[in-house]
């Protein structure tokens, strides 16, 4: 069984080189400087505890072949999801493509509903990887004692014999990985979590990651996160239990790598980058299409999907939203 990292970014990167690093056969697809780096150099793959190159094969989806026993791993931000599988519709297969097992191990909710229509075997994964790329062939992964903690099911439920081989490929690849019936419960669960991803962009400062935020910031990350519970309500979705995830996230901390501490999540990293889209549309937008969809209000989630929309427009400058105009607006 060969593993296929399809969008070997931060997260992609980290989970195919834990799994090399493991002996596992692992193909990791990427494009641009970083797929060229790393098939010169190897990926450099940075932990608290000790830094590896990994001599893993990387290609281009143009240069791709799947072979009928591959496991996919899908870990492109959600806006690319429609275009690879545009993509992955020409690549030459061993058998059947549509029969090829596919983890989304992305942000969000609307991938798993976008691949079952190209594949029949579709499986969710809750990703909770702290990982950061920012520079060709390189990505740290602070995690420790593991690098992060993946809840994987079946699509839209249940679990099977792959779910259970695949989530114990990776807890010995140095991550907590369990399998879940209620998968998208989880992922409902981290995306109430990933709606603050946008204020790391937006607000003067930045936005700082601790529980128990009492400040006008913190005041916007409740009101988003009640918007979304009441559109997963109309919406008759279930979310997990708040303390239970939690507790699950407790199973890691950050840790500094090579001196560093990490800079900031998954969209600041995009914007850092300069690339030309963030997922903010299928993570605070996707609130917004709930509450068009159910009636009900999402206004302060609406505001943070503009601002961001002006922010990769360059129409407004990172870290200038005072969360205070936010709410009086």
């Amino acid at each position: 069984m060969r593993y296929v990292i399809l969008g070997a970014g931060a997260v992609g990167a980290t989970i195919g080189g834990r799994l090399a690093e493991a002996g596992f056969a692992v193909t990791l697809v990427g494009r641009g400087e970083h797929a060229a780096a790393v098939r010169r150099d190897g990926l450099l793959l940075a932990m608290p505890d000790r830094t590896v190159r990994l001599p893993v094969p990387m290609v281009t989806v143009d240069e791709l072949r799947l072979a009928a026993d591959d496991v996919l791993f899908l870990a492109v931000k959600s806006q690319d999801t429609g275009n690879l599988l545009g993509q992955l519709a020409v690549v030459p297969t061993d058998g059947d493509a549509g029969n090829l097992p596919v983890f989304c191990a992305q942000n969000g909710v609307a991938n798993e509903d976008a691949v079952v229509r190209h594949f029949d075997r579709v499986y969710g994964v809750c990703v909770n990887i702290p990982a950061t790329h920012l520079e060709p062939g390189v990505v740290e992964a602070p995690g420790t004692p593991i690098s992060g903690i993946l809840q994987l099911g079946r699509y839209p439920a249940g679990a099977d014999d792959l779910a259970s081989s695949v989530a114990a490929d990776l807890r010995r690849s140095g991550f907590l990985a369990e399998v879940r019936t209620d998968v998208m419960a989880w992922k409902r669960a981290k995306l109430l979590s990933n709606l603050a991803n946008a204020l790391q962009v937006l607000c003067v400062g930045g936005y700082e990651w601790r529980a128990g935020n009492d400040d006008v910031t913190g005041t916007v990350v409740s009101r988003m996160r009640a918007e979304a519970r009441a559109c997963f309500a109309a919406a008759g979705w279930t979310v997990t239990d708040t303390a239970q995830f939690r507790a699950e996230a407790g199973a890691f901390q950050m840790a500094a790598v090579n001196g560093q501490k990490r800079g900031g999540g998954s969209t600041w990293q995009s914007v850092e980058r300069g690339l030309p889209s963030v997922e903010t549309d299928y993570l605070n937008g996707e609130i917004v299409r709930l509450g068009r969809l159910h009636g009900v209000s999402t206004p302060v989630n609406a505001a943070i999907q503009a601002a961001m929309r002006e922010v990769i427009r360059r129409s407004r400058a990172p870290r200038t939203l005072d969360p205070r105009d936010l709410l009086a607006a």
